[in-house]
């Protein structure tokens, strides 16, 4: 599907097969000079044919297109080796940029995420299927790339419009919305999502995503903003009252995760079943593989978050940390 947003500014819808987000949406910026396409999707047919149909139909020149990367998940960058050509420039975050080759060609990086994940309780048989059953490696970018890296406040001017760069930590490390002051229009990426909850997750990068996440959040209120076209599903309009709902979101899952640990001490996968996932499976045993890491990972963030806000302390236990009150 695609739709013109504003003039000049179109949505391409990319689907993502067999995953509960169902699609990214890529946008497209003409001007008569250049095109800028806003994320790409993953590295696999269906996004390749439904991306390449739809810039044949805006009579998209890939010679004269440039790119902006919001950031280093595989659904918003996979696709992006098929399409760059050599006067292409990609926009990318300067932390995100530099890691790029560590998190897609990096078998060490890898191995730590493995071993963390075990010491915290996620089983060794269950990990490596939901990992390949993200799609993380299967879908991502097979060569390396060349990054036009770019900071907090740099600017982009594309035909009638002007945007700067507003970094928004939390969703992934280096994260960054385009601000567009004139228009007030935000492109929000993974970080304001209308209709689902972005998954603030664990990065080695970020010892506490939660609190970076909510520290974004705040920052973006303050924008003038009229409309959200954000990475997944509908765009909207009022960004204030979604912050909100996003807050409240996190609040009470955090209530949640103190709730379960007044009972028993607990390591983070166990945590990880006594909260509520808008999830389509009837019960933590039934989740997909794919799901299950990602919760584990937002479980993981949200317990660091409470660690550091010294409301709970962790300790190892035959070899697995656990989490009590304190």
């Amino acid at each position: 599907m695609i739709e013109e947003i504003l003039p000049n500014l179109y949505k391409i819808e990319i689907p993502i097969p067999n995953n509960p987000l169902k699609s990214l949406n890529s946008y497209l910026i003409k001007s008569q000079d250049r095109f800028l396409i806003i994320d790409t999707g993953m590295n696999r047919e269906e996004c390749r044919q439904k991306m390449f149909s739809s810039l044949h139909k805006l009579n998209v020149d890939l010679n004269r297109t440039d790119f902006f990367i919001t950031h280093i998940h595989v659904d918003h960058l996979g696709l992006l080796e098929n399409l760059v050509t050599s006067s292409s420039k990609i926009y990318f975050n300067y932390k995100e940029a530099s890691m790029f080759n560590i998190f897609y060609f990096g078998d060490a990086r890898w191995e730590e995420l493995h071993t963390s994940y075990y010491l915290n309780g996620f089983p060794k048989d269950l990990l490596t299927n939901s990992i390949s059953a993200s799609g993380i490696q299967r879908y991502g970018p097979k060569k390396q790339l060349e990054f036009h890296a770019i900071g907090d406040d740099y600017s982009i001017e594309i035909g009638d419009y002007s945007f700067r760069c507003i970094e928004t930590p939390g969703h992934s490390p280096g994260h960054t919305c385009l601000y567009e002051a004139e228009k007030k229009i935000l492109l929000s990426g993974d970080h304001i999502l209308m209709n689902i909850t972005p998954n603030i997750g664990f990065w080695f990068e970020m010892p506490n995503s939660l609190k970076e996440y909510l520290t974004s959040l705040e920052r973006v209120y303050k924008l003038d903003v009229n409309l959200i076209l954000p990475g997944h599903r509908d765009h909207g309009n009022d960004h204030r009252k979604r912050i909100k709902e996003l807050q409240e979101h996190h609040q009470i899952r955090l209530n949640e995760i103190l709730s379960a640990l007044q009972k028993t001490e607990m390591n983070a996968f166990e945590v990880s079943s006594h909260i509520t996932w808008d999830i389509d499976a009837p019960t933590w045993d039934k989740f997909p593989a794919a799901q299950k890491f990602f919760a584990f990972g937002e479980t993981l963030a949200h317990l660091h978050y409470l660690e550091q806000g010294n409301l709970i302390q962790q300790k190892s236990k035959n070899g697995i940390q656990m989490f009590s009150l304190v």
